[in-house]
């Protein structure tokens, strides 16, 4: 089979296309068409600097995939050949990933794919919408009445935290900068602030009454995690996808502070059955009208990765990037 590789860490650049041995079905895993896969920053992270699962080199990235089951494993059970899937599956921690025409993946991990999207749309979904199930569902506990405050709305885990957290019946208010307020009015938040413009004393004021937020997710995190402590209430809490290097207003401010990293099943593989349930649940949503991925409007290759990741690190992306095996 073809696949785009990386021999070593630097700029996009450094991917290649080659040829490898198309991978044979094992227990508990299958074998899956690579149809489509998207781009996230952990994608870009892993090609160009040293991390905890930099060890897998040379290797396949990108674990976001949607495709078609071309082979079972022993065990599997709730797959066979033929199927339209999609999960977060590899990628990382010596796992190849799904820019290669075809993928070993754990079935575990993986759902069918939502009836009423494109194998393109279905490949944006994966890790932002585990990400933001973990941050609202499993974390946060997001509940009707919630006062919540998302950061980042038109970035890929945004996107659907919005969607997903109206459906779990809060407030939402986001921020997203000047020239994407126009698409984060579309994702059906309540209210949309301009985060270049407005202080956060400001919004705080006019939705909260002053009080704070009840709880907050930052997607951006970074030095924008000191405006998520500024916005939350007194005993509130804030859920963040990166470390955080000042926590002082955790202390004065008595919050809980989440931290965020739906990569532990797949690369510690501890609970990989709950990944795959949580995915058909989405599936489920967005077949029913709840969930809709947006999606940059520059359509990519898998052998024309390099250029997607150049175009996601210019900060040009609206949404989720993806790329079609063709």
């Amino acid at each position: 089979m073809k696949a785009m590789i990386v021999r070593q860490l630097g700029a996009a650049d450094v991917f290649e296309q080659t040829e490898k041995p198309m991978p044979v079905a094992k227990a508990g895993h299958m074998v899956v068409e690579v149809r489509a896969t998207s781009v996230n920053p952990l994608d870009t992270m892993l090609r160009s600097v040293e991390t905890p699962w930099s060890a897998n080199l040379p290797e396949i990235l990108h674990g976001d995939v949607a495709g078609i089951v071309k082979e079972v494993g022993d065990g599997v059970t709730r797959f066979k050949p033929g199927d339209e899937v999609y999960g977060c599956a590899g990628g990382i921690a010596g796992q190849d990933g799904a820019l290669a025409e075809y993928m070993l993946v754990d079935a575990d991990l993986m759902a069918h794919k939502p009836n009423s999207l494109t194998m393109e749309e279905s490949a944006a979904l994966p890790l932002v919408a585990l990400t933001a199930w973990e941050a609202l569902h499993d974390k946060m506990n997001i509940q009707k009445g919630d006062n919540l405050l998302i950061h980042g709305a038109t970035g890929g885990v945004g996107h659907i935290a919005i969607q997903l957290a109206k459906h779990f019946g809060a407030t939402v208010t986001t921020t997203t900068t000047p020239r994407n307020l126009e698409t984060a009015r579309q994702l059906n938040a309540d209210h949309v602030v301009n985060s270049v413009d407005t202080p956060v004393a400001d919004y705080v004021r006019q939705y909260t009454d002053g009080q704070g937020f009840d709880k907050v997710f930052d997607t951006i995190a970074g030095a924008n995690i000191q405006r998520s402590f500024e916005a939350v209430r007194f005993n509130g809490e804030v859920a963040t996808t990166l470390p955080v290097d000042d926590t002082s207003q955790v202390v004065l401010k008595s919050l809980s502070l989440h931290g965020i990293l739906m990569l532990i099943p797949l690369v510690h593989g501890i609970n990989r059955p709950a990944h795959g349930k949580i995915m058909e649940e989405i599936a489920r949503l967005v077949d029913s009208g709840v969930i809709n991925p947006l999606i940059d409007p520059k359509r990519f290759t898998i052998w024309d990765v390099a250029d997607a990741h150049r175009h996601l690190e210019a900060r040009k992306a609206v949404g989720k990037i993806v790329l079609s095996v063709e």
